[in-house]
């Protein structure tokens, strides 16, 4: 199943939102740095929420909606 997921790289830090078909493959490439770009740049590696979908589409549509959250809880 999809999955849409969110990384950081600590408390109140940088936070990256991704969306993959294996969620433990693919934390365990942010964790090992395995794929250069955003994550491995900033050091996110952190699992800190999931969300099970039901099709990829659905998954990409939830990343979106996520992508335009407000960043500034304060």
């Amino acid at each position: 199943m999809p999955w849409a997921y969110l990384l950081t790289n600590r408390r109140n830090g940088t936070l990256y939102v991704g969306v993959t078909s294996d969620l433990v493959k693919r934390v365990y490439e942010h964790k090992s740095k395995l794929v250069d770009g955003f994550s491995k740049r900033y050091g996110v590696d952190k699992l800190v929420w999931f969300e099970e979908t039901p099709s990829i589409e659905a998954a990409i549509e939830r990343e979106r909606q996520i992508k335009e959250w407000k960043r500034n809880w304060n």
